[in-house]
């Protein structure tokens, strides 16, 4: 599919599309669409920053649109969302591809007072984007109609597993017990739990696994660096950022190497924001604010602070510690190279994540290429992740043929 105009998308939303910049439909978009613009359940997957959000964005939009309410009243589309970030970006998005019509969009999450959410509980909704807890609270306290929800949408279904929400979704997927279709979007389909959650939710859905094309994965440009120590780790670091890199992510293992790696940082005299998990909401937003705005321009993340957070214009992600499934690493990387814009990804690897470099590449079905930095080179060797055959000495097959004969005439001797 080379163009959105093949989607039978109205001209308002092709002059949205038109202006965000999205050249063509990618992979997830093409293949998820028309069935969602059909009215049937879908079940989809793709790597993060491949479109998911305008796969079911767009199919919501038009049908409101072709079917525009005739009195005001409570929501007809609600999507929900894993974290408060990611539930505005989804609403950040929905309102830049609505831009041309009259649809009313708003979000529901945490770290908002009562006040500010019972004023837009009492105005007409058409879409709204919600945190699965703070939602449900305001169902509880019949603040929240269901009732007239169309459509139901889960995105990051598998993080909000992950995350504890599967028993609060499926109230409120019972809430909602009246909707025509529903949605459900995740990073992965791979595992017992998203299946189980979705023959909760869905009904006969269509399932699509959309792997990027080549054209869109080669927007990444991937490539590792070997480091004899951590010394020569972080002076690999210091290059990139400081000769190479324009806006980055840094992704680390635990909060511990987290806080090691700002002090590193800092002594560089290389500004840097970060966040990480059980982190204060307003620090965290603070956090991300300044890096998307562009007053830092270095953002150091753990993998379940960062997990779903759409940031512009980022040109490197560095895994300073490799992850510890090849699945994350893409989720990883798929931070940079949004929007149809090309990115950078280097990793980091000391002698012990040789093996997992590797798997990485078995699992995307690419290699990712060794690469150096000029007055940088590793002064260590290469270490071989081939597994050695044992030698199996004269003596040993002596031995064994040996014990072969005990045992064959210990045999003979039993039956005998």
């Amino acid at each position: 599919m080379k163009d959105f105009s093949e989607l039978e998308l109205d001209s308002e939303l092709l002059r949205a599309i038109d202006e965000i910049g999205y050249s063509r439909p990618t992979v997830v978009q093409a293949q998820a669409i028309p069935h969602a613009l059909d009215g049937k359940d879908v079940m989809a997957s793709a790597p993060t920053g491949t479109g998911k959000t305008a796969a079911f964005l767009l199919p919501m939009i038009q049908h409101l649109q072709d079917f525009p309410r005739k009195k005001p009243g409570p929501a007809r589309v609600l999507i929900l969302t894993p974290t408060r970030e990611l539930a505005i970006q989804v609403t950040e998005h929905a309102r830049a591809l609505a831009k041309y019509t009259n649809l009313k969009i708003f979000t529901i999450t945490g770290g908002i007072s009562y006040d500010e959410h019972a004023e837009l509980l009492g105005k007409t909704q058409d879409i709204v984007v919600a945190t699965p807890g703070r939602l449900m609270e305001y169902i509880e306290s019949e603040k929240f109609d269901c009732r007239a929800i169309e459509c139901l949408i889960l995105d990051e279904a598998d993080r909000m597993l992950d995350m504890g929400f599967g028993k609060i979704v499926e109230r409120i997927n019972h809430e909602c017990r009246w909707r025509r279709q529903s949605l459900l979007f995740s990073a992965t389909l791979e595992g017992k739990g998203v299946r189980e959650f979705s023959e909760t939710i869905l009904n006969e859905p269509l399932e699509v696994n959309a792997d990027p094309s080549r054209r869109e994965r080669k927007k990444i440009h991937q490539m590792y660096l070997r480091c004899d120590n951590m010394e020569h780790k972080l002076a690999l670091l210091e290059n990139i950022i400081k000769d190479q890199a324009e806006r980055t992510i840094i992704f680390v293992k635990t909060r511990e190497r987290l806080a090691i790696l700002r002090s590193q940082l800092d002594a560089m005299g290389i500004p840097c924001n970060w966040i990480q998990g059980e982190m204060a909401q307003a620090a965290r937003t603070n956090m991300i604010t300044r890096f998307r705005d562009g007053v830092v321009n270095v953002l150091i993340a753990t993998d379940v602070a960062a997990r779903g957070i759409d940031l512009p214009d980022v040109s490197h992600v560095i895994n300073f510690d490799l992850p510890r499934t090849a699945e994350v690493y893409v989720h990883r990387i798929g931070r940079t190279a949004r929007a149809g814009k090309k990115g950078t990804a280097i990793a980091l690897v000391e002698a012990h994540d040789q093996g997992m470099i590797e798997r990485i590449s078995r699992y995307m079905k690419e290699e990712i290429q060794e690469r150096f930095i000029h007055g940088l080179r590793p002064q260590t060797k290469k270490p071989s992740t081939a597994k050695k055959k044992k030698k199996v000495t004269k003596k040993v097959k002596e031995a064994k043929a040996k014990k072969k004969i005990k045992q064959a005439a210990k045999k003979s001797q039993a039956k005998s």
